[in-house]
């Protein structure tokens, strides 16, 4: 393929309108004041300067577009943060792989593939977003009464053709920075519904995430997440190997409405904002596991909920969580088994809380299995406390929990609280 070396705005434009296109080399430092669209099969790559900085390509306006077959690789890409930095270009039914590696992204990189286009590969390593704001994108996912922000880095099959299917490798993805969040979501996989426009993903690894979406207190229809997998998607492999942080107003830290084989958490998984909750499951998955702890600080912020779908095996190092309302761990559908390595802790009485787009008043019991909810095994391998006034600790409403084991106390501090508590025809063996 042949190779043409650039330092300008017009050797570059001149390159990449070469026929046949091929890779372009950027020496020098440029910027665009338009959009840049790549040709089919060319691809753009960045050199290292004398001081050992990356080329940084920036636009006063728009992105790089990707028409199809196309490698980015080595760059620095600079456009407004409410931007789409890296965007996919319709007009070919295939569009063929899509090659993303070594970037730092100022604005969006939103791979939205529309009506007309059926296949595309995405393969992205090592990418970060370093600051973005997706609050005005209008394509967001909907169900279970709340609409979903676009993330910071974004794959989205927008083409609801049942014969549209996209797949992607995604590794080491980041997003945001330590008390620089991006808005939005961090990472945001999506197809286009349950029934069509799927995305197949091998491979979803994460570095540290940090978002938010900056939703008002009180908002009941929006929400983000700082990873988000949601329908249409079937993952096999997900993984965090860094810190996972949510900042704001119902910004989950990760969330599943699609389908998941294995999901580890190698890192904390940390919600400051109210209404956040550690891992929320609307989907399904065979095996998640959470090899450090998980806490939030939050009213009405919760640690786990499986609201819809099910998990055939979860388990968690710790779950921590202060605020009113702010549940330990709930549980409305069936799961299998459940463990926890340390304590299930709870910090707080009754409070709001958003559930399924409603905002509803919830105390903050440490563990609540819900009618319509069943738990084949639970092992805790320390104690589930609480403190705080009116919640319980262990509380059985209407759901069934089939096998208990509690290595340590399980109890109760404050007024009005109980330890164990079986309401509405629910059942439990006594914790053992």
């Amino acid at each position: 393929m042949v190779s043409t070396r650039v330092r300008t705005l017009n050797e570059l434009i001149s390159a990449l309108s070469s026929s046949p296109p091929g890779v372009v080399v950027i020496e020098a430092s440029i910027v665009s004041p338009h959009p840049i669209l790549m040709p089919r099969g060319s691809e753009l790559v960045g050199v290292a300067a004398a001081d050992g900085q990356t080329t940084v390509l920036g636009f006063s306006e728009g992105g790089l577009g990707l028409s199809g077959n196309n490698s980015v690789r080595d760059l620095v890409i600079v456009a407004a943060p409410d931007t789409r930095a890296i965007f996919a270009v319709a007009g070919h039914e295939d569009m063929g792989e899509l090659e993303l590696r070594n970037l730092t992204v100022t604005g969006q990189v939103g791979l939205i593939f529309r009506g007309g286009v059926k296949s595309a590969r995405v393969v992205a390593d090592n990418v970060h977003v370093a600051a973005c704001d997706t609050r005005s994108y209008s394509e967001q996912p909907q169900k279970y009464g709340v609409n979903v922000l676009q993330g910071a880095f974004t794959v989205y099959n927008f083409n609801g053709d049942p014969e549209s299917r996209k797949t992607a490798t995604l590794t080491n993805i980041r997003a945001g920075a330590k008390d620089a969040p991006v808005i939005g979501s961090g990472v945001f996989v999506s197809g286009f519904g349950d029934d069509g426009g799927y995305v197949d993903v091998d491979h979803l690894t994460t570095g540290a995430i940090y978002s938010t979406g900056m939703l008002t207190y009180g908002t009941a229809d929006f929400i983000t997440a700082g990873v988000f997998v949601v329908y249409g998607v079937r993952a096999e492999n997900v993984e965090n190997q860094e810190e996972v942080v949510t900042y704001g107003v119902n910004d989950m830290v990760l969330d599943n409405w699609g389908a998941v084989g294995t999901w580890k958490a190698r890192a904390p998984i940390v919600s400051y904002g109210p209404s956040g909750i550690g891992f929320v499951n609307f989907g399904s998955v065979r095996s998640f596991v959470a090899t450090r702890e998980i806490v939030t600080f939050g009213a009405g912020a919760r640690g786990f909920n499986q609201y819809d779908g099910t998990v055939d095996s979860i388990s968690f190092d710790s779950i921590t969580t202060h605020g009113d309302g702010s549940i330990g761990i709930q549980v409305s559908k069936p799961i299998g088994s459940l463990r926890i390595e340390r304590d299930l802790t709870t910090h707080g009485s009754i409070g709001n809380t958003l559930v399924k787009g409603v905002n509803m008043m919830l105390p903050a019991d440490a563990l609540s299995v819900k009618r319509g909810g069943s738990i084949d095994s639970v092992s805790i391998g320390g104690d589930i406390v609480t403190y705080g006034a009116n919640v319980v600790s262990y509380k059985i409403e209407g759901g069934e929990v089939l096998a208990v084991q509690v290595s340590g106390r399980i109890s109760a501090h404050g007024e009005g609280t109980k330890a164990v508590e079986l309401l509405d025809g629910g059942r439990s063996p006594w914790p053992a």
